[in-house]
């Protein structure tokens, strides 16, 4: 029987089992929240992006999970510094030019900030003189860094990004840390 586990991983945490990092290294990974053998995580999370993380023990789910050729939806809330406009908005839908090409069309709208939100530890930047707004980011793809960037290249830089949702899986009812099988 196939196991898939949903983990809403918080800020500052490796999305991989152990840190090759440094010698010395403290970094946190998933082995400090997650104790169950033979799971591993469908994709990547950035280190400074937080929210929901899949692993399963079946590698064929796996890299139907991860491969951007499936075309597995990942739903993003992100907080960005300023108010995107309609043209800010409508690039993000139609596609924006990156270095490594123009993105795929994805789905954007602004948002309220998502509810039950936990703090992050540390808090982002705040500056008393620009606003900062939430925007709901749906994406086919997975490049590197790739909401950053996209936000980055419509004027509005990244100050949290949160995974909220994988295909039908979601961070409903998950605190952050915490894990469930789905």
């Amino acid at each position: 029987m196939t196991r898939v586990i949903l983990f809403n991983k918080p800020f500052d945490v490796l999305s991989q089992f152990t840190d090759k990092g440094l010698e010395g290294s403290t970094r946190r990974t998933l082995s400090d929240f997650i104790d169950v053998p033979q799971v591993y995580p469908a994709g990547r999370l950035d280190r400074d992006s937080e929210g929901l993380m899949v692993l399963t023990d079946d590698g064929k789910l796996q890299a139907r999970i991860a491969d951007p050729r499936h075309k597995m939806s990942k739903t993003y809330w992100v907080q960005v510094e300023g108010t995107p406009d309609d043209a800010a908005l409508a690039a993000l839908r139609t596609g924006v030019d990156l270095k490594d090409g123009k993105t795929k069309p994805a789905k954007a709208q602004r948002i309220d900030g998502p509810a039950n939100l936990w703090p992050r530890t540390p808090p982002i930047r705040v500056r008393k003189s620009i606003p900062d707004t939430w925007i709901s980011l749906t994406i086919r793809e997975g490049r590197n860094r790739q909401v950053r960037r996209m936000t980055a290249a419509v004027g509005h830089p990244t100050l949290r990004l949160i995974r909220a949702q994988i295909g039908d899986w979601s961070l409903d009812g998950l605190e952050t840390g915490t894990w469930r099988d789905a």
